[in-house]
């Protein structure tokens, strides 16, 4: 397997880059105003095309995008130019609009190329673009106590990083719906939050400046294949 290299990083001198980015193994969709050291230090980690745009006008794309290598889920709040720009990146890849009231898209959801976790209060009808954008079996769920999953755990599709305070079932449950191991983290210097500050795919991860060097080698650990 290639090997799979971890950086740290600030967004907007932000160690939140969880908050602002949103990776497959395709793409990295960034907000306008990046410094060009920062998109080639993205470019080369992830090993994707960056593209810069924003969603329903904000920078916070990690918050308000969701997806994986078969398609992207957008908040109802998308504006037209922003929509033409994701297509026309994407290419054959769907791109969806979530038909839910909650824009936090995400949020949500959380998603790998072989499974998805999604708030528990998401729409039926919700879950079915999910199921049908993402090609993956889709699970409702509330991990650590949060029902916004999308914001506690990460998987690619060798592995995955979850809330410390995840049950043994939860991540029982999470590596079953994934099919990868998860491990508990944190990043950021103790954030439990662990997608606010971290973003990955199955080529590397990009975590927050404030990220130590044990949670540096737990995330190369969970997200590196290190356990399977």
């Amino acid at each position: 397997m290639a090997k799979f290299e971890v950086a740290k990083l600030q967004i907007l001198g932000n160690p939140n880059v969880g908050v602002y980015i949103h990776a497959t193994n395709h793409w990295a969709f960034v907000p306008p105003g990046l410094q060009r050291d920062d998109i080639e230090a993205i470019q080369s980690v992830l090993k994707v095309d960056v593209i810069e745009v924003t969603v329903s006008r904000t920078r916070l794309l990690g918050v308000i995008m969701a997806g994986n290598d078969n398609g992207i889920i957008l908040p109802k709040t998308v504006a037209d130019d922003e929509l033409k720009t994701i297509k026309e990146a994407v290419g054959d890849a769907n791109v969806v609009i979530l038909p839910s009231t909650n824009n936090a898209v995400g949020n949500l959801i959380a998603a790998n190329n072989k499974g998805a976790v999604v708030y528990p209060g998401l729409e039926d009808e919700a879950v079915k673009v999910v199921e049908d954008a993402l090609g993956v079996e889709v699970v409702k769920a509330r991990i650590a106590g949060t029902p916004a999953v999308g914001s506690v755990v990460l998987a690619n599709n060798r592995g995955g990083l979850v809330h410390p305070n995840a049950s043994e079932d939860e991540i029982k449950m999470l590596s079953e719906v994934f099919k990868v191991p998860l491990v508990p983290g944190t990043v950021n210097f103790g954030v439990s939050l662990v997608r606010t500050g971290l973003v990955a795919n199955d080529k590397g991860a990009i975590a927050g400046m404030d990220t130590t060097g044990p949670e540096l080698a737990r995330i190369q650990y969970a997200l590196g294949g290190g356990m399977g």
